[in-house]
């Protein structure tokens, strides 16, 4: 039985894949990975993500992350506002993001980082598109700006929190990413959560080129770029803690991608 897989978060514009990007991609493909969701994470990529998801199929969103706020002008605000609007409309926009606070990065301006989080979730409740989401060391308070402005969900991405900060989330329409640190046998925060959330929580990521899973970060070495082929087998990890057949776990957390993105189910079909 063949299988289809959603990297339901892929930076495939950054740099690391300049000078191979359309094998990348031709890649991930052959492997089985039927989707990627590129968001942007600057003002300067929003058309970057946009263009590459028409010329290859794939969908994006539209965000300034948390760690590129301090480096943001306030008119990046007023810039994701009008493309919001302008590209409303297209199938391949499927979210808003990637969004969010990061307590983990030191020197970071918190201040700013929350000014853009709350305006990003207000445009994207105006436009009516989920959010995803970047948590590092910040779930509290994420949760609490989602209690401010409520969106339509989304997923979080990377999550690395505690039980009940990962239920906080799915209460209020989240699914949560698992992707290459799942890998690793320490990991055990994020294995218990993969292994003991409810099935519709969990979808699959690999934030390539980064969180590069345990195979391609041999002792001594510096770890290797991280692809969108790579998915299967990360997918192996999910399947193995939750007692899963590999096509249970394709089926399971393609369904629920589609559940936290809508707007995936139309390019999944083929529309």
């Amino acid at each position: 039985m063949a299988v289809g897989w959603i990297d339901t978060h892929c930076h495939l514009d950054a740099g690391e894949f300049d000078a191979d990007r359309d094998a990348v991609a031709a890649r991930a493909a052959a492997a089985g990975v039927a989707m990627q969701v590129l968001p942007a994470v600057t003002a300067a990529h929003f058309d970057t993500v946009r263009e590459l998801a028409h010329r290859l199929g794939l969908a994006y969103a539209l965000g300034i992350h948390p760690l590129y706020v301090d480096g943001a002008d306030d008119a990046d605000l007023d810039t994701l506002a009008r493309t919001l609007e302008r590209r409303r409309d297209d199938p391949r926009l499927v979210a808003v993001g990637e969004i969010g606070l990061d307590g983990f990065v030191a020197g970071l301006d918190r201040e700013r980082q929350q000014r853009f989080y709350l305006a990003q979730l207000k445009l994207a409740r105006a436009v009516g598109l989920p959010v995803v989401l970047h948590v590092r060391r910040s779930a509290d308070e994420l949760l609490a700006g989602l209690r401010r402005v409520e969106v339509l969900g989304g997923i979080v991405h990377a999550f690395n929190g505690s039980e009940v900060q990962a239920r906080g989330f799915v209460d209020r329409g989240f699914a949560l990413g698992f992707g290459g640190a799942m890998t690793f046998e320490r990991a055990l925060q994020i294995r218990r959560l993969a292994a003991g959330l409810p099935e519709s929580v969990p979808v699959l990521e690999t934030d390539a080129p980064d969180i590069p899973p345990q195979w391609l970060r041999e002792p001594g070495a510096a770890a290797r770029r991280n692809e969108p082929a790579e998915l299967p087998r990360i997918a192996l990890t999910l399947a193995a803690l939750r007692g899963w057949s590999i096509e249970r776990t394709a089926a399971q957390t393609t369904a629920n991608a589609l559940a936290a993105l809508p707007r995936l189910t139309a390019l999944v079909g083929g529309a």
